[in-house]
């Protein structure tokens, strides 16, 4: 029965990680609904994020790849730069729009948690979510990875600092920002998941140390491998239904999921 529980997690968090549903919202949620120390498991949280992190890597390693391969060859390789500068200006926007959700996570976090993760609060974040997917249902910009600009990497990196809150999807936050600044469906989805990959790879690294600790992890090697393996399967084709939706222009039915979800919420736990 544990196991099957933490398969569950699993299952959950590669569902709602690429979606613009918040995995953070969900897991508070659940936490409320069902008795079980499986979502108080930090640790767990770790694991199950990992596997998320290598179905994403998984699906965009190629475009990743590229980004490395052209950063350190405009860097060392002059003759290349006039053809790489692209790449390297896109890396240094994914570093500049990963910067304010970095320091905002250091500084606040913890505290937004404690103070906000509440079951109301979190219906009012799910409406938020729903009302902002909705205001950009039929966004299509035209602006390519060459045309981002150092403004648009501002504000879409201040609107993904808002997803700290728990309730506010970081995919659906920054996917709104990345529309409102007229960037195209393909370019807003692509980018989104570029500044995934920093905001995942720390917050991994700071929970790490936690997690290596542990003093019952031997005999949790099994749940725990159960509910790596489940995220990342689903969160693989969690991100392909996402990429249709998006593409087609269909946000505005996981706007349609976050308000009928709020409004659940708010009334359950009125």
């Amino acid at each position: 029965m544990d196991i099957i529980k933490y398969i569950l997690f699993g299952i959950v968090q590669g569902l709602t990680e690429p979606l613009p549903i918040s995995s953070s919202g969900h897991l508070v949620l659940l936490k409320n609904l069902i008795n079980t120390n499986v979502f108080n498991d930090l640790n767990f949280e770790i694991v199950v994020n990992f596997g998320s992190f290598l179905a994403i890597l998984l699906i965009f390693w190629k475009d990743v790849w590229q980004l490395i391969k052209s950063f350190f060859s405009y860097l060392f390789k002059k003759e290349t730069r006039e053809k790489t500068k692209d790449d390297f200006k896109y890396c240094w926007l994914i570093v500049l729009a990963s910067i304010p959700v970095g320091i905002g996570g250091i500084l606040l976090k913890d505290k937004i948690e404690s103070w906000l993760s509440g079951p109301r609060i979190l219906g009012i974040a799910f409406l938020i979510t729903a009302t902002a997917l909705f205001l950009v249902r039929k966004a299509n910009g035209k602006k390519e990875d060459k045309d981002i600009t150092i403004k648009d990497a501002i504000i879409i990196g201040l609107l993904q600092l808002i997803a700290l809150f728990p309730g506010i999807s970081r995919s659906g936050a920054v996917l709104v920002g990345c529309l409102l600044c007229g960037l195209s469906r393909n370019t807003s989805l692509k980018y989104t998941f570029m500044l995934y990959f920093p905001v995942s790879i720390a917050s991994m690294g700071l929970g790490v140390f936690d997690l290596l600790e542990a003093e019952n992890l031997t005999s949790l090697i099994l749940p725990y491998t159960c509910g790596f393996i489940a995220a990342g399967i689903v969160t693989y084709f969690s991100y392909q239904w996402l990429s249709n939706w998006v593409k087609k222009g269909k946000l505005w039915k996981f706007s349609i999921y976050c308000l009928l979800l709020g409004i659940f919420i708010l009334f359950y736990f009125r």
